[in-house]
């Protein structure tokens, strides 16, 4: 049975987490019958994990209302964050326990995914004990963060391909003092889309995960849960 991926687009960031709950329920309940990867990006938000604090973040939040910018608590690991244009999100919902992975072996595959996403423009990067993710020169280029509910795993990873960087100064990231982010187009020097990454993305997972995949149309996913227009 394939595995099947989701283009969900430009998506507010609370829209696409009451999705993903509401898709761990139907997976965990068999309503859901094969793992789904949600493919997507957002407005500008910053989030925050388990472990994160309004401590580090850097401005008011009066600034982050005058930007438009959201604050959201939410139960995945980690610290605060930012999501924003030009990122690539990805939120796998998948049964870890018919998958044969640990927490720690997935997280490794989410890693990995972006590290060879990052090749292909010539950017060398490689995992940092300091925190999951991905990392080169010294700077964060992608994050990963997790929530396992009943042996379904959501959240994942979030890379950056061509995003603004300003907000990232913001915050301390990941709860990290004196740590720039930096982004795909930015490391290699060249102008990189988000549809051009998204373009590459299923061969890495198709590799990484060791499995087949195929596309769907939200439609077809979410009829359950009502008009697909409802949720943007």
């Amino acid at each position: 049975m394939k595995t099947l991926y989701c283009h969900l687009g430009l998506l507010d960031y609370r829209s696409a987490h009451n999705l993903q709950t509401d898709l761990v329920n139907q997976r965990r309940h068999g309503e859901l019958e094969r793992d789904l990867f949600l493919i997507t990006e957002h407005p500008g938000v910053f989030t925050l994990g388990r472990r994160g604090g309004l401590e580090h973040l850097l401005v008011s939040e009066d600034f982050l209302t005058d930007e438009g910018i959201a604050v959201v608590p939410i139960e995945r690991g980690g610290d605060i964050t930012y999501h924003g244009p030009g990122q690539l999100v990805l939120y796998p919902i998948i049964d870890l326990r018919r998958a044969g992975l640990s927490a720690t072996g997935y997280v490794f595959r989410l890693e990995e995914v972006m590290l060879r996403l990052a090749g292909d423009w010539g950017v060398t990067a490689a995992r940092d004990p300091r925190n999951r993710g991905i990392w080169t020169g010294g700077k964060k280029l992608g994050s990963v963060g997790i929530a396992i509910r009943h042996g379904i795993a959501f959240h994942g990873l979030a890379l950056n391909v061509n995003p603004s960087l300003t907000p990232f100064s913001w915050i301390n990231p990941c709860g990290l003092t004196g740590v720039k982010m930096t982004s795909i187009t930015a490391e290699s020097e060249c102008e990189v889309t988000l549809a051009q990454a998204e373009s590459k993305l299923v061969k890495h997972l198709t590799e990484v995960f060791d499995r087949e995949f195929r596309e769907t149309a939200p439609e077809e996913i979410f009829r359950p849960l009502g008009p697909w227009q409802s949720l943007q």
